[in-house]
């Protein structure tokens, strides 16, 4: 195992995902196609991948690292996206809070000043 590379989410209007995608974590994708769309997030893929509209149900929650969750939090619900867990500490000085896109996916953000990126 290499370790964690790529989190995709499915939506159904590709265009406007990549829009919403652009503006919520701050950059272009370096890939952009038809039925693909990829974003470089500090050495990590975020995938954005064509799919038919379905009531969602997560299994799992990827948590991209952020340096002020309060901030990033209040700027992922202005651009749309709805509450789904506010920010709370899950021990010593981690937090993490999540959020559902406009498209029904959960996006998890986490404030973690314990891990070291290697």
């Amino acid at each position: 195992m290499l370790g964690l590379r790529t989190t995709i989410y499915i939506v159904n209007d590709l265009q406007e995902a990549k829009t919403w995608y652009s503006k919520a974590f701050g950059t272009d994708p370096y890939f952009d196609e038809a039925h693909y769309v990829g974003f470089n997030i500090g050495g990590f893929e975020l995938g954005l991948q064509r799919g038919k509209e379905s009531a969602k149900e997560p299994s799992v929650i990827s948590y991209w690292g952020v340096d002020d969750i309060g901030k990033t939090y209040r700027h992922l619900l202005n651009l749309g996206a709805t509450e789904n867990e506010a920010p709370f500490n899950v021990g010593g000085p981690i937090m993490t809070a999540t959020v559902k896109d406009p498209f029904g996916n959960l996006l998890g953000i986490i404030y973690n000043p314990l891990f070291q990126e290697q």
